[in-house]
């Protein structure tokens, strides 16, 4: 018994030393030597494009061409891409993926705007595309971005949504082994400067990578990615990765069981940042006669939460909206994260889940905005009735706040000992008050991200002139709403500021000024004039903002604005409403 279990143990050390040391000896240096592959595969790129004619700059690179997009287009015979989703080419050249127009999105709001362009050739400005291939040792006739696509197998397909299926084979008719590699990547040259800046919206590298357990979410913003990180590596077995703009995202995902090394990588070719996203597969023995294949898929198209979670658990239904802990098993591991919900997920998620269904309940988006407004409110009311009624009950007892600090004012102490004996006498809690802006804050926020990032907000019409509630109020009072011919933007440094002063900020402006008018006031004067001005700056700071928020501010204001005067009245705490009311009809305001 005992030589069994000795005989075991040393079976399994030595198993274990033959696994570390094929590993270490064997499929390590070969992964190594087919990542140098890789480099000097793209370096003979780069020498046959001097070889073409190409001008090259300093380093050796390909200087970009500042060509139209219809002249890169040009440079290589193509197949046409026609789905309801996508329209555009894929290059012959290279079988690149590198022209798309989104059909179901366009640029701008107006009846003749283009569709939106995501994918543009290489020799264009800020091109963008995808390719795929092998890097192999010495081998004579690999593909390559150059090469006129008609002899080799590969099978490009694409669904009517936004995924490609992209196949590659390859058989050995030598009489020798081979060591092939797949690779994939994403690469843009060069971005508009408008990009990256937004610091609530991620834009640039994204991918879920890491061992099949521990899988994490790997971001590299456009700035930070150039400034601090400009090389990452990555090792996973699945998930995916690629380049991600506010509403689009281009992704390459391998097999789920296959072993990559993925990298985040920005190089400057003669001034230009390319921005490149790629995985290289394991390496592969090709035995003569035998016949291996590759499967990519390439996602290529906007960031809709129902279709991101359409790919992510493919056959198997998505869970219903409140299964948060769901540990269904996703085809594409976490693959709407791609939209950018941020560390407070947990809670920026219902919302949008809770959004969403209301949208597809009344089809207007600013509709399901107020709905969930509402929603928000009920949930909240608790909790705000009680802030609320202590309020009312604060401002009814004010006149008696001041007569206690008249009488006191050289004696703080003895100020503040009797003003504590008359909250308590009233049952009033003086915290309560601060409590429904320290709620709002995170509901706030959430909101904030979720109709900042999600798509669906985008072009989405109102009602009147609100034709895309993910932009600021067209209208401004200073060309009295669109009656003079003039833009206000124009002006020099106040214009950004005005732009957009039209009849939702001012609304706005407006219900914030009625809510604090009917909270109590503060008990320093400075700290009152203070909250007297807030109404104004907020109106013109918050002007810019999507018109869709400035809504949803409004429509809160109002709500609370009611709730608050219910219980105004019951608690008959003189309020402006009553007192405008009293105004428009010639009598004194009474709170009874």
């Amino acid at each position: 018994m005992q030589n069994d279990n000795k005989n075991t143990l040393m079976f399994i050390v030595s198993a274990f030393a033959i696994l570390i040391g094929y590993q270490f000896f064997v499929l390590g240096p070969q992964q190594k030597k087919a990542e140098a592959e890789f480099r000097a595969k793209k370096a003979a790129e780069q020498q046959s494009a001097a070889k073409a004619g190409v001008t090259l700059d300093a380093n050796g690179n390909p200087a970009p061409l500042r060509l139209s997009r219809e002249a890169a287009k040009g440079l290589s015979p193509r197949i046409v891409v026609d789905t309801p989703a996508l329209s555009g080419s894929i290059a012959l050249k290279g079988a690149r993926i590198d022209d798309l127009l989104l059909r179901k999105y366009d640029e701008t709001t107006k009846k003749d705007s283009p569709p939106v362009e995501l994918f543009r050739p290489e020799g264009a400005e800020h091109a963008w595309f995808a390719d795929f291939g092998w890097a192999g040792a010495n081998l004579p006739g690999l593909p390559d971005s150059r090469t006129v696509w008609t002899t080799f197998t590969r099978v490009i397909a694409v669904d009517d949504q936004a995924m490609f299926t992209v196949t590659d084979s390859v058989k050995n008719n030598g009489t020798n082994g081979l060591q092939l590699a797949p690779y994939a990547t994403v690469q843009r040259q060069g971005i508009s400067d408008d990009l990256g800046k937004n610091q609530i919206v991620h834009e640039g590298a994204i991918g879920v990578l890491g061992g099949a357990d521990e899988q994490k979410l790997e971001m590299a913003k456009y700035g930070k990615w150039k400034k601090d990180k400009p090389l990452q590596s990555f090792d996973s077995v699945g998930g995916w990765t690629g380049i991600t703009d506010k509403y689009w995202l281009t992704a390459l995902i391998p097999g789920q069981d296959q072993a990559i090394k993925a990298q985040y990588r920005v190089t400057n070719v003669a001034g230009v940042d390319v921005y490149d996203v790629n995985f290289l597969g394991p390496v592969q023995v090709l035995n003569p006669g035998a016949t291996i294949s590759q499967t990519t898929r390439l996602f290529a198209g906007a960031k809709t939460v129902p279709l991101l979670r359409k790919y992510e658990f493919g056959s198997t239904p998505a869970p219903a909206i409140w299964e948060f802990w769901n540990k269904t098993k996703a085809e594409i591991p976490r693959f709407d994260d791609a939209v950018d919900w941020g560390m407070f997920r947990f809670f920026t998620r219902p919302i949008f889940n809770i959004l969403e269904v209301f949208y597809k309940l009344v089809g207007n988006f600013g509709l399901a905005i107020l709905l969930l407004t509402v929603v928000l409110k009920l949930v909240l009311y608790p909790m705000a009735d009680k802030s609320y009624e202590s309020m009312a009950k604060m401002k009814k007892i004010a006149p008696e706040v001041e007569k206690l600090k008249t009488r006191f004012k050289d004696d703080p102490a003895k100020q503040q000992q009797e003003m504590m004996a008359l909250y308590q006498k009233e049952k009033i809690n003086p915290m309560m008050g601060c409590l429904p802006m320290l709620i709002q804050i995170p509901v706030f926020y959430a909101l904030y991200k979720v109709l900042t990032v999600t798509i669906e907000m985008r072009h989405a019409p109102f009602f009147g002139w609100i034709q895309d509630l993910s932009a600021p109020d067209p209208t401004t009072m200073f060309n009295l709403f669109g009656l003079i011919p003039w833009d206000p933007g124009s002006l020099p440094l106040i214009g950004a500021m005005i732009a957009h002063l039209g009849v939702w900020p001012l609304l706005y402006g407006f219900t914030m000024w009625l809510t604090t008018a009917m909270n109590p006031p503060a008990g320093d004067p400075i700290q009152q004039k203070i909250f007297q001005w807030f109404p104004v700056i907020f109106t013109f700071t918050l002007s810019g903002f999507a018109v869709g928020l400035v809504i949803y501010w409004c429509w809160s204001n109002v709500l609370t604005i009611v709730q608050q005067y219910i219980i105004m009245r019951r608690y008959k705490v003189e309020n402006p409403i009553d007192k405008i009311i009293a105004r428009l009809q010639g009598k004194t305001a009474s709170a009874t």
